[in-house]
């Protein structure tokens, strides 16, 4: 309770500074996350931080023209500029036979550098500064505001609410072209959507949000909410919609908390926002269903399976040998825990001998390596001394379709049925 009050308490502090430079943190990082999700799916990344830092020359010569930060005519010059880069990147791409990412890296820093260099000598004409372009101020955003309707509003946050409405909009009414050139432009535009105008608007839209962004969070910081809440979304959900939905959930969360602790820490909220989505990123690498802790997990099940049917194939040849005593199982430590385990999994008794169940089980790993043996003795004609290390390979990961493939394909061969492997022993029937 004492939490829930003090979060109050810090959103209503001196007027709502606090409440709304999150607010407009939270719609500037959610009109990005939804633009930069459909850039990651169409691996279009690369020209998003391209058109987000290009931007800045087509910003500044509108605030020369008489525009303000997030106004008409900056963002009519962003578009411009945008619009220029891709033009330019592709031109160098073909005549100057650059490969695609060396081209955008080209014009986009050239125009970067010349946007800031330009801002640097009109500074004392145009209501902006370098350090406000590379990470914004977010802190003073509550004190730029517009009157709509007797409340007063910040202008920033009117900016990125009318950017968020307006690109929500555009995409619901465009969702079907959307969805069909995100993951196949060209396909797209072969059943004849309109693709190339798809690309485009997506530009647009780009260099949109980046004018949108420029007062709260600076040009440079735009790029990590265009590009990290999409890929990180990207490892945790398959299907565009929740793709989306995630990146705008982490894009505000990353927007709130990191101003908060940002204020608390007495540092920039931007560059805190822009961290706390890379520890995000992080920890979706780690968690994620097919992230390195899933895949370390699958490693594990793998090898502690091998181990356990290397064990019931042990007891079975032993069995097969007529042996009354099993030998204790190889393999180290595992060994002798792997059979301690089948046998609470009753797969094994006391003295290491097959139950019924194991008997099964064993005789499937059993069969796979003896006609994985057979298969590479007639097929590849691997001397028989070299058939045994990759039919122990193999056998663990031979089903019962693949099992069932090989043997038909032996039953054809001129030489009839096989029923034995290159070394006499009989194959088990499948069960």
């Amino acid at each position: 309770m004492n939490l829930l009050r003090g979060g109050i308490d810090f959103l209503t502090a001196s007027g709502g500074m606090h409440g709304w430079a999150m607010a407009t943190a939270a719609v500037v990082s959610a009109a990005a996350a939804v633009v930069g999700s459909l850039l990651v799916v169409r691996r279009m990344s690369l020209i998003g931080d391209a058109i987000s830092h290009a931007v800045l020359p087509g910003i500044v010569v509108g605030v020369l023209l008489g525009g303000r930060p997030g106004g008409p005519l900056a963002t009519a010059g962003a578009v411009a500029a945008a619009m220029l880069t891709v033009w330019l990147a592709e031109l160098l791409r073909v005549k100057g036979r650059l490969s695609e990412d060396a081209a955008a890296g080209v014009v986009f820093t050239t125009l970067f550098a010349g946007g800031v260099a330009l801002l640097s000598a009109a500074a004392s004409r145009v209501d902006a500064d370098p350090g406000c372009v590379l990470y914004g101020m977010l802190e003073l955003v509550p004190f730029d505001v517009v009157e709509v309707a007797g409340i007063e509003l910040p202008r920033a946050f009117l900016g990125g609410v009318v950017v968020l409405a307006g690109i929500l909009g555009t995409l619901w009414m465009t969702w079907r072209q959307q969805l069909a050139t995100a993951f196949d432009a060209d396909a797209a535009a072969v059943v004849g959507l309109p693709a190339r105008a798809i690309t485009n608007g997506l530009l647009c839209a780009t260099a949109i949000v980046t004018v949108a962004s420029f007062e709260a969070v600076g040009a440079v910081i735009v790029v990590a909410m265009l590009v990290v809440p999409a890929a990180t979304a990207e490892l945790l959900v398959s299907t565009l919609p929740r793709l989306i939905m995630v990146a705008v959930g982490l894009a505000v969360a990353a927007a709130c908390s990191g101003y908060a602790v940002a204020w608390q820490a007495e540092t920039n909220a931007a560059g805190m926002i822009a961290s706390l989505l890379g520890v995000a990123y992080v920890v979706a690498v780690v968690v994620a269903p097919e992230g390195m802790l899933a895949r370390a997990v699958a490693r594990v099940r793998l090898s502690w399976r091998v181990v356990c049917e290397d064990v019931l194939a042990e007891a079975w040849r032993a069995e097969e040998a007529g042996s009354v005593a099993v030998a204790a199982p190889r393999g180290g430590m595992a060994g002798p825990l792997a059979s301690w385990w089948l046998t609470r999994r009753g797969r094994l008794l006391s003295n290491r001998q097959l139950t019924p169940a194991g008997r099964e089980e064993a005789e499937m790993v059993v069969r796979s390596h003896r006609l994985w043996e057979t298969w590479l003795g007639r097929h590849v004609r691997l001397p028989v001394d070299h058939l045994h290390p990759p039919a122990e390979w193999i056998e663990h990961y031979l089903g019962a379709e693949m099992r069932q493939r090989l043997e038909a394909d032996m039953a054809v061969s001129p030489t009839g049925p096989v029923e034995a492997d290159p070394h006499g022993s009989l194959i088990p029937p499948e069960r």
